[in-house]
Parts: structure tokens; C-alpha cells; sequence
């Protein structure tokens, strides 16, 4: 017994040293295990959770409906139904980029593979692959003038690697999300992805959930609303520490109201980031811990319910490491860890190998070191990045439905506002039709683009067009369309008016029967 107590001593001892002197040691098969439990956790919380994407929206799933999982349920997901997987195949994306060319590989190589990859995408994800094809750079490719998007998800869900292959370093990770991040978001849907990578960092050296969630939030700039909701999030996680639907009903009563997303605007779909990173929290907060009740919690809060639990399962994965997430979650994962994810030459046990090759050329590229067993990591306090605010001034204030002249082949409409979203499709699913619309837009008689719409699905634009930046006062709209031929697609969907300040609903009943 005495021996033990002395060993526990010089344990405790010797962390208290390796935390004054600035640096933590982690054996290697350690460092492998947690890179290994953060990208089994992610594939296992997105297969569980993948039945119930977006069919919960504005709503929570009930205690009485049954979340199914069952041996064979992972590789057959996998192999059948591949779509699910772009958490996975988006976050390979860049990471076959670090290894083709390197940790510092210049942003230009991770938007080029982005934009070219064979996979659809959705959301700011599509809008700045659009950008991108059209000779928009990043970071003016998430820029939210230049993306009705910027705030959404899409990054949050894809930066798990900028935190698995930077360990204990939140900083060196949120410089990565940086130069990816801004390639498709700004503002909150930015602040998602280095949230994400923070708390991922932060799971190396701690497995207390409540310091990894309230550490990692200091990398986001306090006057953010992104700061807000999640500190909103563990403020109410204390008020209700047995009951996560009344953190739930709070963030829905506070946060849920959309102001980019044009999908999201007047409507129960939200996939702003800020809001579905408070689930992810929500699940990792009140599962303290417990897998199962983690990965539930997370996907019962609804809205982007298999990206939630994915982000939550691969955080906690990389707090207790592979070894440790129980068998039952583990059910079928041996059998699919040799299947390339789809649109990559990566399985999960490539990127366990790859991912932590990087983390350890990371680790010595900012101060650490390796032995023939271990490695020496220096610490890093998490420092907030830069503030930046998407849609600053900008409220929605009516959805209204344009005029369509089929014979003309116009769009128009006329608001009082500073700006509007003009919604609508080119491209039917999976279409590769190399069709492009030249089309000409006309704000108060005066030509302002010329965008030219493909017909091919993983090339579309998301909206037909838009503008934030006009004058408070009263704007028509022209939207021709130059090369109709009666054999293609084209739908016009509403328009979301915005105004340079917020009406009740009463108001904006009233503005757009006027208009």
C-alpha cells in the first residue's frame, strides 16, 4: 500500500512540474489512442445519429422513440449509404492535403482540392465552392457578403482534424482553422470549427468535460454571439444539472431565430452553427461522460442530429481514447476501420496512422519534442482569435414571392429594405448537366451582376442571387435569365427581404401583403 501511495505521489509530483515548466509528456501509444478514439468517436456518433438528420426541427426527439444501433449497423452504413460520411470525407479532404504537401501547405492547395472534390455539398460549403469556381479566393469565399452561408454549420463539422493533430495546443489549432475555416465561413460559423478544435485539443491533457467546454470557449472572442450562447449552454447546465431539456428549451427560446441561412430564415430548419454547437455541448455536458448517454442526449436535441452526436462522440472518444469507448459502441467498427470513406483513398485506419504522423511533426513544429516513447508537448493557454460578426445590422423582416414572367424569362419583385436573398434551383440532384445560365441582375435599373447558374448539382449556385448592401428605401429587382432553352431547370423559390432594423411579426404581415 505504501508503495502505491509513493508512486501516486511522484505521479501527481511529476505533472505538477511538467504544468509549471510549460510542457506535458504523453507516451506515444497514448497520443495514438486518443487520435484513434476522436476519429472512431466522430464515424460512430454520425452513423448513430444519421437517421434522424434534420427530421427533428424546432423540436426535441421524445424520450419513447427508439435511437436503433446494432452490430453490423456501422460497415453497412459505410458501404450503403456513403452520403452520410461528409463529417468524415470533408475533414480527409485536408488532411490528404497536409500530406501531400506538408503542414504548411498554403490555403490555396486546401480550397483548390475542396472545390475540385467529386462530392455534393450544401449550405456554406456549396456557396464558397461556387466562389471558388468562379474566381472568388478564400477567405472572401466565406465571407458572408460574398455567402448567405456564414454563419451555418459546415466548418464545425469538419474541423475535428485541426484538434487531432494538434494536441494540448489550441492555438496552433485555431491557426489552422484560420486558413481552412474562412474558406467557407465567417464569424459564428467560424467560431464553430475552433470551438470544435479546441475542445479536441483540450481532450488530450483532461478528461474533465465541464473544464474542456469552458477552457476551449476561450479562444472565442467574449463578444461574439457565439461566446454567448455556449456560455449560456454551462451557465444553464448548472441551473439544471438533471435536466438537459430545460437547457434545451432556453437556447430554443434565446438562439433558435436565423438571420443568414436563407433556408433557415422563417422557418424551424437551423443549421446555424451556434445552436447546434450548444447541442453538442448539451450532450457532452449532461453525458458526463457516459457514451451512450452522450451520443443520446446529443442527437435527441434534434435539427443536424447526426453531425451533433459526431462532433460530441469524437471529442469524448479522444478524452478516453480508443481503448476505452465501450464494445457496445464499438460493434461492427473492426470490420469497417479497412473501407476507404467515399470520394477518398482514406479508411479510419489510414487516418489513425496519418493523423498521428502529423500530430507529432505538429507537436515538434511548435516547441515539443519526441523520445523513442513519448512526447513533450508545450502547453498553450487558449487565446481568443480575432471578432468578427456575420450580417452586422441585418434583420429579416418578410418573405415575400416574386413575379415570374415565363415569356420574358424575368424575376422581379419590389421591398423597402437593405438587402434580400433571391432563393431558387438550377440544378436537380445529381445532375452533371454542363449547362450554365448567363443570367443579368438589375437593381433599380442598374445592372449589377451577371452570374452565370450551372445546372450541374456539385457545381450550383445555393441562392440565384442577393445583395446586403443597399440603402434603407424602397428597391425593385430585375433577375433576367439570357439563355433559356425550355429544355432545362430552373425554379424560383421566395425572397427574404432584410431591413437595417428588427419589426414584430404583426409589422412584417402587414409589410408584405403591401409589397
Amino acid at each position: 500500500m505504501k508503495s502505491v501511495i509513493k508512486l501516486l505521489v511522484f505521479v501527481l509530483f511529476a505533472s505538477a512540474v511538467q504544468a509549471q515548466s510549460g510542457f506535458v509528456s504523453l507516451s506515444k501509444e497514448e497520443l495514438k489512442n486518443k487520435i484513434m478514439g476522436g476519429w472512431a468517436g466522430q464515424t460512430i456518433g454520425v452513423t448513430f445519429g444519421g437517421p434522424y438528420e434534420f427530421r427533428f426541427q424546432g423540436t426535441f426527439i421524445g424520450d419513447y422513440q427508439p435511437l436503433k444501433w446494432y452490430n453490423g449497423y456501422l460497415k453497412d452504413a459505410m458501404i450503403n449509404n456513403p452520403g452520410l460520411y461528409d463529417d468524415l470525407y470533408m475533414d480527409l479532404t485536408f488532411v490528404d492535403v497536409f500530406e501531400k504537401y506538408g503542414l504548411l501547405a498554403p490555403v490555396d492547395s486546401f480550397a483548390n482540392a475542396f472545390a475540385h472534390a467529386g462530392y455534393a455539398l450544401w449550405h456554406a460549403n456549396q456557396a464558397a465552392r461556387y466562389n471558388l469556381l468562379n474566381g472568388i479566393k478564400a477567405p472572401q469565399s466565406g465571407f458572408w457578403k460574398n455567402n448567405p452561408h456564414a454563419d451555418c454549420i459546415d466548418y464545425q463539422i469538419e474541423s475535428d482534424f485541426a484538434g487531432l493533430m494538434s494536441p494540448a495546443m489550441p492555438n496552433t489549432a485555431s491557426a489552422i482553422s484560420d486558413k481552412i475555416g474562412h474558406i467557407m465561413n465567417y464569424g459564428d460559423g467560424w467560431y464553430g470549427g475552433v470551438y470544435v478544435g479546441a475542445m479536441y485539443s483540450l481532450a488530450f491533457v483532461s478528461s474533465d468535460i465541464n473544464y474542456i467546454v469552458t477552457e476551449a470557449l476561450k479562444t472565442i472572442p467574449a463578444q461574439s454571439e457565439f461566446y454567448k450562447c455556449m456560455q449560456d449552454v454551462i451557465a444553464l447546465h448548472k441551473k439544471y444539472p438533471a435536466d438537459w431539456k430545460a437547457t434545451w428549451l432556453e437556447v430554443q427560446r434565446k438562439w433558435a431565430n436565423d438571420i443568414g441561412c436563407p433556408d433557415g430564415v422563417f422557418a424551424p430548419f437551423n443549421i446555424d452553427a451556434k445552436v447546434n454547437a450548444a447541442y453538442v455541448i448539451i450532450g457532452l455536458l449532461y453525458g458526463n461522460g457516459n457514451f451512450t448517454k452522450t451520443l443520446e442526449i446529443a442527437t435527441r436535441c434534434g435539427q443536424d442530429a447526426d453531425c451533433n452526436p459526431s462532433s460530441a462522440g469524437g471529442i469524448l472518444g479522444a478524452i478516453v481514447g480508443y481503448n476505452k469507448i465501450p464494445d457496445y459502441w464499438k460493434m461492427g467498427l473492426h470490420e469497417a476501420e479497412d473501407i476507404d470513406f467515399k470520394y477518398t483513398t482514406m479508411s479510419l485506419n489510414n487516418v489513425y496512422a496519418t493523423g498521428y504522423k502529423h500530430a507529432i511533426q505538429n507537436i515538434e513544429n511548435n516547441g515539443g519534442k519526441q523520445t523513442e516513447t513519448s512526447v513533450l508537448i508545450k502547453l498553450q493557454k487558449p487565446v481568443a482569435v480575432a471578432f468578427e460578426k456575420s450580417f452586422p445590422s441585418l434583420y429579416p423582416v418578410a418573405k415575400i414571392t416574386p413575379q415570374v414572367n415565363q415569356a420574358n424569362n424575368e424575376i422581379s419583385f419590389s421591398f423597402e429594405g437593405t438587402g434580400f436573398v433571391l432563393r431558387g434551383e438550377t440544378a436537380q440532384w445529381a445532375s452533371t448537366n454542363s449547362f450554365a445560365f448567363n443570367t443579368a441582375l438589375y437593381i433599380d435599373d442598374k445592372l449589377v451582376e451577371q452570374p452565370a447558374l450551372p445546372s450541374s448539382f456539385t457545381t450550383r449556385r445555393h441562392e440565384l442571387c442577393w445583395n446586403y448592401d443597399l440603402p434603407n428605401a424602397k428597391h425593385t429587382v430585375v433577375f433576367k435569365i439570357l439563355n433559356r432553352t425550355g429544355a432545362d431547370y430552373f425554379k424560383t423559390d421566395d425572397v427574404i427581404i432584410y431591413a437595417n432594423a428588427p419589426i414584430d411579426g404583426m409589422q412584417q404581415n402587414m409589410r408584405a401583403a403591401k409589397q
